[in-house]
């Protein structure tokens, strides 16, 4: 009998560890699920070189509105970036910045790493043939950027450009337009602008075709250069000049989007590439 009650006190104690642990684990699991959840962000990832000022640079702290770029120790600004938060906001989401190559923003957007391209892009034909975009936020010209006191500063046409050195931005409306210049040496295209303004610098190139913002934006980061604007410019489409949100085909994005770029007034447009063109860091 006594055993039998020793063995009854032992299965009876049993029980009430197994079921102290099950409730731990329930609280465990369900204080772990309510975590997960808080965690849980719904976010807008943005995909742009964080290389192109005044649209897009980088920086090294959150000043005049800087995000910081995911994975790194670095903030992007800029036109873009200033337009990207806007339409998160309205979306009602975190904006993500994924500092990404020019040729590899494409890509990641199929691949659905970022939702958005906002990085400068011009809504081409071509580009529209494997991704959709929203109406366009911003609309340029084309100019070209050389140096200061050099034999092209004074140039008015584009033509007075023959014979000379010229470049562009791989795979952008800016290089193709360089074949309107008769008898030009059209140089390979650069991966960046940084890499062009170097090579301008140093005198590897005469000049650079670029858009009027980012011709403000590298005359007024570098003394030694110089913007040309034309009175006979470049012929070139409005879906060349313009810049537009990329999107992956048959985004449900699309829509809600520009509904936020219209309730952006052209002169607030204006205002934020001023105060972009003005806040780009000096480096650029």
């Amino acid at each position: 009998m006594k055993k039998r009650l020793v063995f009854i006190t032992i299965f009876a104690s049993l029980l009430l560890l197994l079921a102290a642990c099950g409730t731990d684990a329930t609280e465990t699991s369900g204080s772990s699920s309510d975590n997960s959840k808080e965690a849980a962000v719904d976010t807008f990832t943005v995909g742009l070189e964080a290389g192109y000022a005044p649209f897009n640079w980088t920086q090294l702290d959150d000043s005049n509105g800087g995000v910081k770029i995911d994975g790194n120790a670095e903030y992007a600004g800029g036109y873009d970036v200033e337009i990207a938060k806007r339409i998160a906001n309205g979306l009602g989401k975190e904006l993500v910045i994924v500092k990404t190559e020019w040729d590899g923003l494409v890509p990641s957007l199929q691949s659905d790493k970022i939702d958005a391209i906002i990085a400068g892009m011009s809504p081409t034909k071509e580009r529209k043939e494997t991704i959709d975009f929203s109406e366009n936020y911003y609309t340029s010209n084309f100019v070209m950027v050389v140096k200061k006191g050099g034999a092209f500063e004074g140039a008015t046409s584009i033509q007075d450009f023959s014979g000379a050195k010229i470049t562009g931005q791989l795979n952008t409306s800016h290089y193709g337009v360089i074949d309107q210049i008769k008898d030009v040496q059209k140089q390979p295209a650069s991966d960046n602008f940084a890499a062009m303004r170097v090579a301008l610098e140093s005198g590897v190139i005469d000049g650079y075709v670029s858009e009027r913002p980012e011709g403000i934006s590298a005359s007024s980061a570098n003394e030694n250069f110089a913007m040309v604007e034309f009175t006979e410019g470049f012929k070139a489409k409005e879906e060349d000049t313009a810049v537009a949100v990329g999107l992956k085909k048959g985004s449900d994005l699309t829509d809600k989007i520009n509904e936020i770029l219209a309730e952006i007034t052209e002169e607030e447009r204006q205002e934020i590439m001023d105060k972009a063109i003005n806040n780009q860091p000096a480096a650029e």
